[in-house]
């Protein structure tokens, strides 16, 4: 439908008496651009959002040795963490995390999970064990055996504190516990046609972090919060019955103890190889005389990573066993590899694991920041996508898109937590958020975008915004409603990224102030607002109204264009605001001859209030404006985002 406005004197100048008006007595918005945060510097974190000078920051180092019983699908061994106290604070006890006791019919996360279940219901016939606890906090202090077990927690008392600044403590003991069958989606044992694969996480008590905002974090583990770890380096031993395959987190350290020669060839073969190589075929599974190097009794496999936040593995006897060479920015190698039961194989389903994980690895690694870690091992397991150091265990059900988006996403996670170390078990939106941004870009580079990514559907997926029920992203994971735990953690916070890399700051300005945060909290302990700050200084751009609008409440967007007037020449488009949540304004105009342009209006606009009149000057005839022409934005009424009619000049 066309509509021509003609314009007589009188109402020329009623429309320029309007314009004075609407722009000068309505209400500011400036609370929405007040600071969200009490942003100011500390010795310990800069206003830079980098680390500060006087930054510090905890460091945990363990020795595990640990036994596969594969008969009683148990597990027990015998760890040591030596603890490097830098704080400034003498420390007389260290909390830890005694994380399977989560699968008892009394834990807390038990008790809290509903009755019909969710993602996070597991086993609750577990626990863990812990015996033969020995502390010590200097070379001359007394041995202490006194500790608190509460839920997943536990309190080790010393006889002496942990001195300041430079003290270093031990806490050694046994430990065993069930495997659970049902591992809360993060572990667990999957029955194959050839045998049990065993995923391991969460399997050895470990400290708690202590820092310089909440001193010892020590939220109990109930199900959605996942984990917030210090770093150390790891050794560790795990013993298997022989005819078992262990891959797990970092380097292998005694092949020749329990590969033979041909496994040990075709890694070597595989190491040089940008195509997958078997190093044990689909035929040659349970085949003990040609896939081990004993047919008795057990072998341990010896493994070490340094400056890790974790470790994880897996065992199995139906392991099919591929690998592929990663490619580094810097000129180093990695080595890509994937384990799963044959049945699973083929190249519509795990038959191209090594393929996904080697081409996510190399993507992150020229995007954002170089893969530190010796191996990236994709597991097929009975979990459904988990994330950890260097190893990931991925749905054996995944196939096609699913297992590219699954294996994708988890070796995403290395980047965050894994190299930035942020606490997940208060804010998901810090790593899952972040790891759900640079999937979008990773699925973009993938092969020529052959497996599509949906995050940035726009006005085609408007469900949670719409919701009634919905929450903000910075409601803790374990206090918000599962349904809405997908976006507050992942999609929104994402969404959010991309808003700001496409739409806000743009591509180069983003991705410096993105990388430099990465570089700068590497291996450390970032909070939300060490973020924020990185992103404001690095892009020079005040961003409060993001932060508070995006990331904190509840708040939509919703641009509109309320009408178009011919105005001494040229164009008044009149824009509002009316979301709660500002956004600058990318309009695209189309004039009569076919051209268009896209005019960049500033957020500041709506600092003044919710409507503004925009002049367009331009001496061609104006045929239609529409903001946000990209569909960028999760504008929650698309139809008044463009004004469709011709509109004459008089």
């Amino acid at each position: 439908m066309k509509r021509i406005f003609k314009w007589s004197i009188f109402s020329l100048l009623t429309f320029q008496m309007f314009t004075v008006s609407a722009q000068e007595v309505i209400p500011n918005n400036q609370s929405d651009f007040n600071p969200v945060l009490y942003r100011q510097s500390s010795p310990y974190r800069s206003a830079l959002g980098e680390p500060g000078d006087q930054y510090w920051q905890n460091q945990a180092d363990y020795s595990i040795e640990a036994t596969l019983d594969d008969e009683k699908n148990t597990i027990t061994g015998h760890v040591t963490l030596t603890y490097h106290n830098t704080s400034p604070y003498d420390l007389n006890y260290i909390w830890m995390y005694v994380e399977q006791n989560r699968f008892k019919e009394t834990s807390r996360g038990t008790l809290t999970t509903p009755i019909n279940g969710n993602r996070y219901s597991g086993d609750v016939d577990g626990g863990c064990t812990i015996t033969n606890l020995e502390a010590k906090s200097t070379k001359r202090g007394g041995v202490s055996s006194k500790h608190i077990i509460s839920d997943t927690r536990m309190q080790v008392f010393f006889k002496e504190p942990i001195p300041a600044k430079k003290g270093v403590a031990t806490v050694s003991m046994d430990f065993t516990f069930a495997i659970p069958k049902a591992g809360m989606d993060r572990m667990g044992r999957l029955d194959t046609e050839n045998g049990t694969v065993y995923s391991i996480a969460q399997w050895y008590p470990r400290v708690a972090v202590f820092d310089d905002v909440k001193g010892w974090n020590t939220e109990p583990y109930l199900g959605a919060g996942e984990f917030y770890v210090d770093y150390g380096n790891y050794d560790y031993k795990i013993t298997v019955p022989y005819d078992h395959i262990v891959v797990g987190s970092g380097a292998l350290l005694n092949s020749k103890e329990v590969l033979t020669s041909t496994e040990r060839n075709r890694l070597e073969e595989a190491s040089k190889s940008d195509d997958r190589v078997y190093i044990i075929t689909p035929e040659e599974v349970n085949d003990v005389a040609k896939t081990r190097p004993t047919n008795k009794g057990t072998l341990t496999w010896h493994f070490t990573m340094k400056n890790t936040r974790d470790v994880a593995f897996a065992t199995s006897k139906a392991f099919v066993w591929d690998a592929a060479k990663i490619n580094l920015p810097s000129g180093k190698k990695s080595l890509a590899q994937s384990v799963y039961p044959k049945e699973v194989g083929g190249n519509e389903a795990w038959g191209r694991s090594t393929e996904y994980t080697k081409a996510s690895v190399e993507n992150y690694s020229n995007q954002w920041f170089e893969y530190p870690y010796p191996n990236a091992v994709n597991v097929a397991s009975n979990v459904g996508g988990m994330e950890y150091p260097g190893v990931s265990f991925c749905s054996s059900k995944s196939k096609g898109a699913r297992l590219w988006g699954v294996t994708d996403h988890e070796f995403g996670h290395n980047w965050f937590p894994m190299i930035v170390g942020s606490n997940e078990r208060l804010y998901p939106w810090m790593d899952e958020g972040f790891n759900t941004f640079i999937n979008y870009y990773s699925a973009k580079a993938f092969n020529n975008e052959e497996y599509p990514n949906t995050l940035n559907r726009g006005r085609k997926s408007m469900s949670f915004y719409n919701s009634k029920n919905r929450e903000g992203i910075d409601t803790y994971p374990d206090i918000v409603n599962t349904r809405n735990l997908g976006n507050t953690a992942y999609r929104k916070p994402g969404l959010g990224l991309v808003m700001l890399r496409e739409y806000i700051l743009g591509p180069e300005r983003f991705d410096y102030a993105f990388k430099q945060y990465i570089k700068n909290w590497s291996y450390k302990h970032p909070q939300p607002s060490d973020f924020f700050n990185a992103m404001e200084n690095g892009a020079g751009e005040n961003l409060n109204w993001f932060w508070k609008g995006w990331f904190y409440g509840t708040g939509n967007v919703d641009l509109a264009i309320n009408y178009v007037q011919g105005y001494k020449g040229d164009y008044i488009i009149v824009l509002e605001n009316r979301g709660d949540v500002p956004m600058p304004v990318k309009l695209k105009v189309t004039y009569e001859d076919g051209t268009s342009e896209v005019k960049d209006i500033p957020v500041e606009i709506w600092q003044r209030g919710d409507s503004w009149n925009y002049l367009l000057k331009t001496d061609k005839k104006l045929k239609s404006a529409e903001i946000d022409p990209d569909k960028v934005l999760p504008d929650l009424n698309g139809s008044n985002d463009k004004w469709p009619s011709d509109v004459y000049k008089d």
